[in-house]
């Protein structure tokens, strides 16, 4: 894919090569809700497996899910190699006008 450098705006490209692993259930399998009765609470690993997702039908989207995985794997600050952003200078810029009127009114309370 190409996308634009967030410091220089100038093309990035990117390769994504991922990897996808999903467990697909039909809409009314019992193992989908598994450990859930509709009350309560669910726990969730976080570091664990995804919960399975259902699809009616006798077909899967597999755009779709394609869709997800590669909106996940793309990297949402692409940076163009030796691109950085320069943090300004040490010194304060000069007030302006504007700047030096609010000043002196803030001195006079």
């Amino acid at each position: 894919i190409t996308q634009a450098c967030i410091v220089t705006l100038e093309p990035v490209e990117a390769h994504i090569d991922e990897p996808v692993e999903a467990l697909l259930l039909p809409e009314d399998s019992k193992l989908g809700r598994q450990g859930f009765d509709g009350g309560g609470e669910i726990l969730l690993d976080a570091e664990g497996p995804d919960s399975p997702e259902t699809f009616s039908g006798d077909t899967i989207d597999v755009g779709a899910l394609a869709e997800q995985y590669f909106g996940l794997a793309i990297d949402p600050y692409p940076r163009k190699q030796g691109a950085s952003l320069n943090a300004g200078s040490e010194t304060e810029p000069a007030e302006n006008e504007f700047q030096q009127k609010l000043r002196s009114l803030l001195g006079k309370s």
